[in-house]
């Protein structure tokens, strides 16, 4: 009797369960069947949800209820407190395996290579989302002596940035923020921030929510200076064929042409400005300077020589993030990606046998957490394509039981999808008394003994 297709995924993400939710849908579930493993290095499922999600921003929180029913299917297992490669190497994992995917994302800040950008004060916005996001591997405080401060980019990191900074912390007690990020906001001296982007209005990546969503606060004054609004003929069509590109464009117009109201909080929407050099004194930030650009008429800008010196006392990069290359896979230094054919990994221009790729490690940190369902789809096309070719290799261990026995005499604590419902029982427990939802465990030791590892 032919035995069930064996897959282990490689990252509990979005984009690792969208893969097991197309494997539990395809025709080999029905016959021979499919057993899916997920590993993850964290103790807890859900990636970037959980740890890259601004807590402020329960809607998009809210996807976590479709993964949770991929991951109460019989046919999935979670591995959680398990390390690629330190706990399970590639080579292990082909011997339990008839196949893997990885879906491990992007945590890391891309670089930008300006003048400055190391000094004391500067930071990339992925270790300050970690940070506040509670997660257990970065420092329990963040210095916030800044009362202006300055963020590089026009993405939704940045707005999720800037927001956090200008926010109170009373404003965020109601969310799942750790008692350390609630302290270490409530302590928060920013009353200036302001979001800087080199292109224009029409140009902005921001969704059109998460931009309006900065007004909603009773204490930020978003303020957007009107001779910023410009537009050239690459903007009007960018406008004409992105529905998006033009809410968030008559946004900005509005906000333009308003008075400034008394909110406490400014936090300053600056286009057309680009980032030259962080400037410091005696090793720690005193300013930024930036030039100014116009617009070319494809909706791309060139530099007009005029610079601006900007009093601001910190700054967050917001430019990107960027994958942790995989050992024993291939790399795109570049890019940051796994190079790949329809998700199947590429070496040497050949596949690399029954290796996959999906998410933000196939095509880097590009799209919302939706997109990454077709992604899993066409990795999950290629394997099953595959698997019918007879082209995967042969596992030596396939019986589920061998996975646990391996990982038992490796000492690895592993956390399970069980032990995740005993980890969100315990979070919802600590925040009943303050009539929260939930307050996230912070320290890896404790989320371990909560989840019964």
């Amino acid at each position: 009797m032919p035995r069930p297709l064996r897959v282990a995924i490689v990252g509990a993400g979005p984009a690792g369960i969208y893969a097991a939710d197309a494997l539990l849908k395809s025709e080999a579930a029905v016959e021979p069947g499919v057993s899916i493993d997920i590993f993850e290095r964290m103790p807890a499922p859900f990636g970037l949800i959980r740890y890259g999600v601004a807590p402020d921003h329960p809607r998009i929180k809210g996807i976590i209820t479709a993964l949770h029913q991929v991951l109460d299917k019989p046919q999935v297992r979670l591995f959680g407190n398990v390390d690629y490669p330190n706990d399970i190497s590639l080579d292990e994992l082909r011997s339990f395996y008839d196949a893997v995917i990885f879906s491990t994302g992007a945590t890391a800040d891309r670089a930008l290579t300006i003048p400055g950008v190391d000094l004391d004060g500067s930071y990339g916005a992925a270790d300050f989302v970690s940070w506040y996001d509670g997660h257990p591997d970065v420092p329990r405080t963040w210095p916030l002596e800044a009362e202006k401060v300055a963020v590089l980019g026009v993405g939704n990191v940045a707005l999720d940035v800037a927001r956090i900074l200008a926010k109170t912390a009373d404003e965020l007690l109601p969310t799942e923020i750790p008692a350390n990020v609630f302290d270490g906001l409530k302590a928060n001296k920013a009353l200036e921030v302001h979001v800087f982007g080199r292109r224009g209005p029409a140009q902005a990546k921001f969704s059109p929510m998460e931009l309006r969503e900065l007004d909603h606060s009773p204490n930020i004054e978003v303020i957007v200076n009107p001779e910023d609004i410009d537009y050239d003929e690459g903007s009007i069509t960018t406008r004409r064929s992105n529905k998006q590109a033009d809410m968030v464009a008559k946004t900005l117009e509005n906000w333009a042409i308003r008075d400034i109201g008394e909110r406490p909080h400014k936090l300053f929407l600056h286009f057309f400005e680009s980032p030259t050099e962080v400037l410091g004194e005696d090793g720690k930030v005193v300013g930024l300077r930036t030039e100014r650009t116009e617009l070319d008429g494809t909706g791309n800008v060139k530099g007009t020589g005029t610079f601006t010196d900007w009093d601001v006392q910190s700054v967050y990069r917001a430019v990107g993030y960027l994958s942790d290359e995989l050992p024993k896979l291939p790399w795109d230094v570049d890019s940051g990606t796994v190079p790949d054919e329809a998700g199947r990994v590429i070496e040497a221009g050949a596949h690399l046998a029954s290796t996959y790729v999906t998410g933000w490690i196939r095509r880097g940190p590009i799209g919302l957490i939706g997109h990454t369902k077709g992604d899993a789809n066409e990795t999950v096309a290629s394997l099953l394509a595959d698997h019918s070719a007879g082209n995967l290799l042969t596992p030596a261990a396939p019986e589920p039981e061998a996975v646990e026995t391996f990982l038992a005499q490796k000492e690895v604590r592993f956390t399970t999808w069980e032990g995740w419902y005993k980890l969100d029982a315990a979070e919802k427990a600590l925040g009943e008394p303050q009539g929260r939802e939930r307050v996230k465990l912070v320290e890896r030791e404790d989320m371990l003994k909560a989840s019964g590892a």
